[in-house]
């Protein structure tokens, strides 16, 4: 399956929480996520069962809402503080950038992105937001990726895609496919 389609199966399970007999095999950051844990986080945010998640293992920071695959770079973005699996760990996309987000070393892919986006990326500890405004650890916020791509004129999110969350649903793609999320449940996708 290619990695974009499990990326946008994958987003809409977490989004809309899954159907429960999906959560076999799930493992994020480290752990299973079980059918209860898929259930209590639904009814927590009132939303009916959704897509499947694919088995697999992921990475999930609470921090800022970015997953990927364990292993991996960033792949999407979903809510911020999500009881889900483990803490993050810093290996979780085997990065060796010296850059670390919210605690997780960054992916060599991350890093070519946040290059192109500012210019020139230093090794060192950051924290992120949800909102994409972040700084050093410790510190105040220093920067804002949302206003570096709105700088750059390309309108584009991480890899050339692009994510947006709003109360009516959520919408994303690439220069492939988009996808429209529905709050209450339905979804849709078209590729070209």
């Amino acid at each position: 399956m290619p990695r974009f389609v499990t990326s946008i199966l994958f987003l809409c399970g977490l989004v809309l929480i899954g159907s429960m007999a999906s959560a076999q095999g799930v493992y994020v950051n480290g752990m299973p996520v079980g059918p209860a844990r898929l259930q209590a986080l639904q009814q927590r945010l009132g939303i009916p069962p959704g897509p499947s998640i694919p088995a697999g293992r992921y990475w999930y920071d609470p921090y800022s809402g970015l997953w990927g695959l364990e292993g991996g770079p960033a792949l999407g973005q979903i809510y911020a503080n999500l009881n889900l699996g483990g803490p993050l760990q810093s290996d979780a996309s085997r990065g060796s950038t010296g850059v670390f987000i919210n605690g997780r070393q960054i992916h060599r892919q991350e890093a070519a992105y946040l290059q192109k986006l500012f210019g020139y990326v230093i090794p060192g500890r950051y924290w992120l937001n949800a909102q994409g405004i972040g700084g050093a650890e410790g510190g105040p916020a220093q920067f804002s990726i949302p206003a570096a791509i709105k700088a750059s004129g390309s309108g584009q999110g991480l890899y050339g895609g692009y994510t947006r969350r709003t109360p009516f649903g959520g919408t994303g793609g690439d220069s492939n496919c988009f996808y429209y999320l529905h709050p209450g449940g339905s979804s849709v996708m078209t590729c070209q």
